[in-house]
């Protein structure tokens, strides 16, 4: 820092100067790789899903572990669950309102815990892979399916978002269990 603050005095730079640039840089940055972890799960989300297409789709089932788990074609015109079966006009337009606003959230700064932030890329990742599946096909091809116990088939983008809800659930539990202590302690929470 010493060196920086004789380099403005000897350049008669302003204060402001180098940190606006290293902001700027910062976010560059920042843009590429929140652009680049989105775009390499929806590529490896359509990846894996066009190597289900061409092999899973002509025989539409493959016991993994008999019992246990399966890959199973199923083309899905809904939600998770199967909930809002064939309104795929529905669920498009609010999938990428979704994906538009954790994406402004995520580059605006506004978001500053890394914890939460990571939780977010990962939903928005999810969240896109499935929005192309549904503007360009119509449908979101989901191929997991768990045979031990009655579950909704899936796909590695529903893997994404549901690891980020279920780590940002975990985190603002462990916020509200924090800050409840505090109360009993007599102590205001703080937030990050």
């Amino acid at each position: 820092q010493m060196r920086v603050l004789k380099m403005r005095r000897t350049l008669r730079l302003p204060q402001g100067r180098f940190s606006k640039r290293r902001n700027k840089r910062f976010q560059m940055l920042s843009y590429l790789f929140v652009f680049g972890f989105l775009a390499l799960m929806v590529v490896l989300d359509q990846l894996i899903k066009y190597a289900i297409v061409v092999n899973l789709q002509p025989i539409l089932i493959y016991e993994l572990i008999p019992g246990v788990f399966r890959l199973r074609y199923v083309e899905n015109t809904g939600a998770i669950f199967g909930s809002f079966s064939g309104a795929v006009v529905i669920l498009t337009i609010f999938s990428s309102i979704l994906v538009a606003v954790t994406l402004y959230l995520l580059l605006s700064k506004k978001i500053t815990s890394k914890y939460i932030f990571v939780c977010l890329l990962l939903m928005a990742s999810g969240g896109a892979g499935n929005l192309f599946d549904r503007i360009r096909l119509g449908y979101v091809i989901d191929y997991f399916e768990p045979t031990f116990f009655e579950f909704a088939v899936f796909n590695f983008a529903d893997c994404l978002i549901t690891v980020g809800a279920f780590m940002l659930i975990l985190y603002l539990v462990r916020d509200i269990i924090s800050d409840s202590k505090k109360k009993k302690n007599g102590n205001e929470p703080t937030h990050e």
